[in-house]
């Protein structure tokens, strides 16, 4: 399986994990900086969070990791949680702009 098909079945994955306190998931949010695949079978995401004080961040963090494995071909998974660059709302996708009513212009 190639690696630009791989990606696109880590966001996919992505895309079923949701902050608690914002109606969006991580993806759309920007919280994901990067997805590597080091390795056969591996995959690395670099990711934040909206707030470096967020109470639920080894949940979610734990969801991100669960949710790579879905994927058929990786078996092992590294989140690395990272706050710099620090999250911006500019890093959000134009459909959480709209979900969220910011201004998009």
């Amino acid at each position: 399986m190639g690696k630009n098909l791989l990606e696109d079945l880590v966001i996919e994955q992505l895309m079923t994990v949701y902050d608690p306190e914002v109606p969006v998931n991580v993806w759309d949010l920007g919280l994901i900086y990067s997805i590597t695949f080091p390795a056969g079978g591996q995959v690395v995401i670099t990711m934040t969070l909206t707030a470096p004080g967020c109470p639920i961040a080894d949940e979610i963090v734990q969801e991100v990791h669960d949710v790579a494995l879905n994927v058929d071909g990786l078996d092992e998974a590294t989140v690395n949680l990272v706050f710099d660059p620090p999250w911006g709302p500019e890093r959000m996708s134009e459909v959480a702009r709209l979900e969220l009513g910011f201004d998009l212009f």
